[in-house]
């Protein structure tokens, strides 16, 4: 017995598993850099609602977490319907030397940009060395 199959199947499955589907979003895509004493990171969320996007940071965990919806008009069919809707979501572990008390979060042009400082504690410092020729002295309680 012949088997048919679709020889274009699987690429079907791998081009999901990178772009996601309606009912299974794909990931948002992230860049992140340092500059000086500040690290960026900025996320692709291209149509998505700015009252969507939430922001949070328990721990050293952040998490971003956006809706895209589709817009639906009486009397109007769709033709085709490939850009992913729905809830996404992202976590970041970040490093203890971060200050996320000063996180800054802004959404401008599809983007997600937050920039969070690094930490005064974290950053070098210079050790004052005291003299050794005081002698010693008593500490009267």
């Amino acid at each position: 017995m012949l088997l048919r199959t679709d020889p274009f199947r699987e690429l079907d499955r791998v081009f999901e598993q990178f772009t996601g589907t309606s009912s299974r979003p794909a990931v948002m895509h992230v860049d992140a850099e340092r500059d000086g004493d500040v690290f960026y990171v900025f996320f692709d969320l291209p149509g998505v609602d700015p009252d969507s996007i939430d922001v949070t940071v328990e721990r050293n965990v952040l998490q971003v977490q956006a809706e895209r919806r589709r817009r639906v008009k009486d009397d109007v069919e769709p033709v085709i319907s490939e850009r992913p809707m729905g809830v996404f979501n992202r976590q970041l572990f970040l490093a203890d030397t971060l200050d996320t008390d000063r996180l800054e979060a802004v959404y401008d042009n599809g983007v997600l940009t937050l920039r969070i400082p690094i930490s005064d504690r974290a950053k070098p410092r210079r050790i004052a060395i005291g003299s050794g020729n005081g002698g010693r002295k008593q500490i009267k309680g």
